[in-house]
Order: structure tokens, then C-alpha cells, then sequence
């Protein structure tokens, strides 16, 4: 399948194979600041264990070269250290065994408490940016890629730069002894790796571009998932007979991915074997000019069983360090994708105000448009309104008239393309974010049913008080789910959702006054929004909601958007949307009198009443 880079879409070949290291020390340091005594630890075990080997080969000579002369001459003296030799060389490989099982056991710790890091970073992350890359196809491709391999990649490339080291350090070692023998056999064995090496970096790389260009795919086929499993959805899925074609789908999405698998891991299996071979070549043929060397007593059995050795684990030292290379340059482009996320800008503070200039001049939209990101259409256009203490109002108009986009305004999820927005006569973006959070009350119609207890629930509507039973309590009164909450076996401890043991399902309705409650736990809100709070319930629980509301909202600013015109009518001042557009603005009894839209609507919903 023909596949291309997109736009922005970084290129990784032989070229960049130098300049794709950079965040070799990003990770190392990374590790370290992880767990300073564990890294610590790492690079001792890696030195020693580098060592290590080509003592043991040395003894190794020694020991045969006593066995030898042993035989040779029956001096008890060369028995004698033939055994001490013996008992050298097992200790040196009881010391090594200790060293390699050290390296395990940091190395599971590390990766725990790796994993827990770069998780953290990555959701602290997302808790820093703007909403509108939560809107974005190419912004969760790059999540995604960040999230997938992330915890494991840092802890290899440092696994492996250990590995590099232990293994060089044992070339170094093995070099010095097989030297002695002859300078080309350590050319042979240096490059004798080379070809397995550089086609295993060339499929590292190939296989990479495979996982960077087919993340939309993977997204989808996660959504897939989640869709036939989650009980969320699980009612619609079974009702339509959606499975089987939901599942044939995801099936599709697996075979597309395999096919460029095995593609790949079909060339990478047949070149590694094929340049492998080159490998045993070189092995055997050093192999037999030792042992020739040895017929012909240029050496001693003893040095000819060093050098085999040496040799052969040599070359593995040497296809070790190759493939660390190989490995450190592959993590590195799986790095790419976690600090190309980490990277990612981060508005910048738009203000420090904690008081207005004008207190108790209210809300104030000044000519406001705005257009979401990618779309040539304003969203809103033009809207202007000023909303004083203790004024309710309400929005009206039909589905993306722009409604919520006032709201997401209000709240600076987004900025205005156009005009201004000010609080007691200061811009909305000169106010500290905690200080305008504080001020406003606010449930939007597609309010989250976090699977938490019911306290908890309503407690997420202040951070202060996401713990505070009291609080709970005085919030679902206002909130009128007081009487409900006060049946359940656990009353405000009931866990809620089916994800956790023992958790209970809501109504629409009661769920409604669970969010409802949300709007009232922040105190210290002066302005509460209610986007569509009550679509669940029938007028008259409505009606009887909206009373409630007014009453306990006396000096506080309010906004309302609801499609029922019973609720609306309760309203100080009624704004009528069309296309992003104010076309009526006024009372109830102003608008019935100006026989337009408002009118309109109005009288064909009451008719429906009777």
C-alpha cells in the first residue's frame, strides 16, 4: 500500500541518523532523575560485568595451559594450579551471574518507576493545553504516538548506552589479548558485524515510519474497541445488530496493518539471515587459522583456546554493541514522538487580575465573533450584551445557533476572534485563570458522569471542595438531589457507574441534579451558566427547577439555555440566535409583543402543551 508523508511529517533516513541521538541525553537524564541510587547502581553492574569476561577467558588460558603441562611433565605443582585456577574462573562467573541478575532487578524497577514518570508527564502535559488541540485529528495522532512505547523506550535507550558500554569495554579487553595473536584478526572481527548492522538500522527505521503513518488507523481501531466493549455503549450496539460489522471493521483495520507487517518482518528476517551468515564466515575462518596456528606451535593449546574464545565472544561483544547502536538509534525515533508531544506549545499566562475595574458592572459581550480553528465560518457574529447583578438570561434558538459557543467564551475555553469580552469592566484575558474559574458556576448539556461516588460528583464542581461531605450536602439541596441522593445505601458514598464494584446507575433525570448541584458547590461563583440542565425532565419538574433556581440566585448573574419556552419566559432578558447572530433581543412579554421569531416559537410550543 502506497503511503506518503504528511504535511509536517519528519524524514528519517541515513541522514538523520546521527541527529536522531539527540535525545539520548534527555533520556538518560530522565532515568536518572527517576531514581539517582538505580542508575548508579546500573553503571557499576554494567563496568564490572564488562570486565568480567575477558578475565574469565584469561584464567581460561591459565587453566589449560596447567592441565597441559600437567600431563605433559606429572608435576603435582601444575595440578595444584589447575585447581586453583578452577576455582578462580567459578568465581569470577558466580561474580558475573550476581552482576547480570543486579542488572535485572534495577532494570524491573527502573521500568516501573519509569513508566509511572512518563505517564505523569504526558497527562501533566494535557492538563496544560488549549482546548481547541482537543479538537484536532492530528493533535490525538500525536498523543497517541507518545503514549504508545513511551514508558519502555527511555528505560532501553538507557539499557542499551549501559550495554554499549559493558560490551565495548569488554571489546577493549578482548582486543588487547587477541592483539597479541594478530592485528587482522581484530580488523576481522570488528568489521565482520558491519553488514547485519547496517540492515537492521535501515528496517529500525522503515518500521518507524510504519508506526508514525498508521496512528489514525490504530486510533480507530482503539475506538472500536471501546465501542463494542464500554457498557455506554453496549445498549445501541446490541439493539442495531452493530457487533458483528463493528467487529469485521476492526478485523479489516488489523489485516491492513499485517499485511505491511509481515511485508517487512518477511525482508528484515531474510537480509538479517543472509548478512548473518557473513558473520559465521569470518568466525570460522579465524576459527581455523587458531587452530592451525596451534598444529604448527606458534601458540599453545592454551592461548589457542583463549583466542577461540576470545574470538567468539568477541564477536558477539561486537554484534552486541552494533546492535546497541542500532537499538539506542531506533528508541531515539520512538523518543521523537514523546518530546515532539512534551514540546508541544503551551499558552502562555494570560493574565494576573483578581479584581475588575468596574466591580458590579457585570458581563459584557462588545462585538463579539469567533470562528472555530480550521473552519471559514463564524461560529458567533457580532454579539453584543451586557449582563448586570442578579439579571437572569436566557438563549434561545435552534441547534448550532451558537449558543454553547457563548458559553465557551464566557469561560475562555476559547478566545474571541473579534471584539471583547469584560468582566466588571476588565478584559476576560487580563484576569488570572483561578481568579475567573472562582467567579463562574458552570454545567455544559454534555456534562461528564465520572464514575466516582456521588459526593464526588458534585464536589468536582469546586476543587476546593471535592472532598468536602458538608459541601456535598449543601450543594444537592440547591441542587434539589438532596431527597434521591438520601435513598441510595451509601447515600453520598454510593460509588457510581458500572467500572467499579457495587456502583449504581443513575436516571437522566437524577443525573441532571447531580450536575445541577455541581453549578452551586462553588461559593464564591457570582455567575452561573445552566446549558440545557434539565432536557431530561418533564416541564413541570422543570418549571419547578427554574423557580428554585431564581430564588437561590437572587444576586447572582445567571445563564440559561433550554428549548422550552415555559422555562425561558422566567428569564429578566431573552436573546434569540440564529446562524451565530442575535435577531431578537428583550423580555418575554417584549418579544410576544414584537410578533417576530420569539413569538413565533413560542406559541407553536404551547400549542403542543395543549
Amino acid at each position: 500500500m502506497a503511503r506518503h508523508h504528511g504535511q509536517g511529517e519528519p524524514s528519517y533516513n541515513s541522514k538523520s541518523f546521527l541527529g536522531v541521538f539527540r535525545y539520548s541525553g534527555q533520556a538518560i537524564r530522565l532515568v536518572w532523575e527517576t531514581s539517582p541510587k538505580l542508575t548508579v547502581a546500573l553503571i557499576l553492574l554494567s563496568l564490572v560485568a564488562g570486565l568480567l569476561p575477558a578475565a574469565i577467558a584469561y584464567i581460561g588460558k591459565w587453566l589449560v595451559d596447567a592441565v597441559v603441562l600437567s600431563a605433559q611433565t606429572g608435576d603435582a605443582s601444575h595440578r595444584a594450579d589447575a585447581i586453583r585456577y578452577v576455582l578462580m574462573e567459578a568465581g569470577l562467573v558466580v561474580l558475573l551471574a550476581a552482576m547480570q541478575r543486579g542488572l535485572s532487578v534495577c532494570q524491573a524497577l527502573l521500568r516501573a518507576l519509569l513508566g509511572n514518570r512518563v505517564n505523569v508527564m504526558i497527562l501533566d502535559k494535557a492538563l496544560s493545553l488549549d482546548l481547541t488541540l482537543f479538537e484536532d485529528s492530528e493533535f490525538y495522532d500525536k498523543m497517541t504516538r507518545a503514549r504508545r512505547q513511551a514508558s519502555s523506550r527511555p528505560l532501553s535507550l538507557v539499557m542499551r548506552t549501559f550495554g554499549l558500554i559493558q560490551n565495548a569495554i569488554s571489546l577493549v579487553t578482548y582486543g588487547a589479548l587477541l592483539i597479541s595473536f594478530s592485528p587482522i584478526a581484530v580488523a576481522i572481527l570488528a568489521f565482520a558485524a558491519l553488514p547485519t548492522f547496517f540492515a537492521e538500522t535501515k528496517f529500525s527505521g522503515e518500521a518507524f515510519r510504519l508506526f508514525r503513518w498508521r496512528t489514525p488507523e490504530a486510533r480507530e481501531q482503539m475506538y472500536l474497541e471501546t465501542v463494542i466493549a464500554r457498557e455506554d455503549y453496549a445498549k445501541e450496539v446490541k439493539l442495531f445488530g452493530l457487533g458483528r460489522t463493528l467487529l469485521a471493521r476492526y478485523q479489516s483495520i488489523f489485516h491492513k496493518l499485517y499485511e505491511e507487517d509481515r511485508s517487512l518482518t518477511m525482508r528484515r528476517g531474510f537480509w538479517g539471515y543472509l548478512l548473518g551468515l557473513l558473520s559465521t564466515a569470518a568466525f570460522y575462518g579465524s576459527y581455523a587459522w587458531i587452530v592451525l596456528a596451534a598444529i604448527e606451535v606458534k601458540i599453545s593449546i592454551g592461548e589457542m583456546t583463549m583466542f577461540v574464545m576470545v574470538f567468539k565472544q568477541g564477536q558477539s561483544a561486537m554484534a552486541a554493541v552494533l546492535s546497541a547502536i542500532g537499538g539506542m538509534y531506533e528508541d531515539n525515533l520512538y523518543l521523537s514522538n514523546l518530546y515532539e508531544y512534551l514540546e508541544q506549545e503551551v499558552p502562555s499566562s494570560q493574565g494576573v487580575a483578581t479584581a475588575g475595574l468596574i466591580p458590579g458592572d457585570g458581563l459584557r459581550f462588545e462585538n463579539v465573533s469567533f470562528a472555530y480553528p480550521g473552519s471559514d465560518t463564524n461560529a458567533v457574529e457580532h454579539i453584543s450584551f451586557h449582563l448586570t447583578p442578579g439579571t437572569k438570561l436566557a438563549l434561545v434558538g435552534q441547534n448550532g445557533s451558537g449558543k454553547t459557543t457563548i458559553i465557551k467564551l464566557l469561560t475562555r475555553l476559547y478566545s474571541p476572534s473579534e471584539g471583547k469580552i469584560t468582566l466588571d469592566g476588565l478584559d476576560l484575558g487580563e484576569w488570572d485563570d483561578k481568579a475567573l474559574r472562582d467567579r463562574l458556576g458552570v454545567i455544559f448539556q454534555d456534562f461528564v458522569r465520572y464514575q466516582f461516588k456521588v459526593g464526588e460528583n458534585i464536589g468536582v464542581g469546586d476543587h476546593a471542595a471535592f472532598a468536602n461531605e458538608e459541601a456535598w450536602r449543601v450543594a444537592a439541596e440547591e441542587g434539589m438531589a438532596a431527597p434521591f441522593i438520601e435513598e441510595l445505601p451509601d447515600q453520598y458514598q454510593t460509588q457510581l457507574g458500572r467500572w467499579f464494584k457495587g456502583g449504581r446507575e443513575l436516571s437522566l433525570g437524577q443525573w441532571q441534579k447531580i450536575a445541577l448541584s455541581r453549578a452551586f458547590i462553588r461559593k464564591t461563583a457570582d455567575i452561573v451558566v445552566l446549558d440545557e440542565p434539565t432536557a431530561s425532565m418533564d416541564a413541570a419538574a422543570e418549571a419547578q427547577i427554574f423557580e428554585h433556581f431564581r430564588e437561590i440566585t437572587q444576586n447572582q448573574m445567571a445563564i440559561v439555555i433550554s428549548h422550552r419556552f415555559s422555562t425561558v419566559r422566567m428569564a429578566d432578558e431573552i436573546i434569540v440566535l440564529d446562524r451565530g447572530r442575535i435577531i431578537e433581543h428583550g423580555s418575554h412579554e417584549g418579544l410576544i409583543e414584537a410578533a417576530g421569531d420569539y413569538a413565533r416559537l413560542f406559541e407553536i410550543q404551547a400549542k403542543g402543551y395543549l
